[in-house]
């Protein structure tokens, strides 16, 4: 079942909106938009742009996630990954990308950044309790469940 949402946007990038790369893809690729290049050096990080200004419906929310691509050839990453943008934002989207590699990487206008995923999402209404249902997991964390 497709559900599409329609997502008012703004692009004063220069460059064509976000698209979908495949038919099921969950995420649209952002590109930078730089009046020069950027450069990251090894454990740096930078505020790059992107032009785009969304104005997403009520109930729903954008993630920025990183770049597989970028991750596995050049150690480029998102610091606050996934980023959150609420529905109530109306600033322009940026991305804090960190290089967690050994080598400088330079950023140029129009290259892929990033990904985002526009997701519905539900509000919390707090029930406050003494005590909560039992589960087989119960409170085993970090690495409870085992390797296999």
């Amino acid at each position: 079942m497709k559900k599409e949402i329609k997502v008012r946007i703004v692009n004063r990038s220069g460059h064509e909106l976000p698209w979908y790369s495949t038919e099921h893809s969950a995420g649209m690729d952002l590109r930078a938009s730089l009046e020069e290049p950027v450069e990251l050096k090894p454990m740096e990080r930078a505020l790059i742009s992107t032009g785009l200004f969304i104005e997403l419906p009520v109930g729903y929310e954008a993630q920025i996630r990183p770049r597989s691509g970028l991750a596995v050839k050049h150690g480029i990453s998102i610091v606050n990954s996934p980023g959150t943008i609420d529905a109530d934002y109306r600033g322009e989207i940026k991305v804090i990308l960190i290089n967690l590699s050994n080598e400088t990487f330079v950023v140029h206008d129009g290259e892929r950044i990033c990904q985002m995923i526009v997701s519905r999402h539900g509000k919390v209404i707090w029930e406050e309790t003494e005590s909560l249902n039992n589960t087989y997991r119960g409170d085993g964390g970090f690495g409870s469940t085992g390797k296999k």
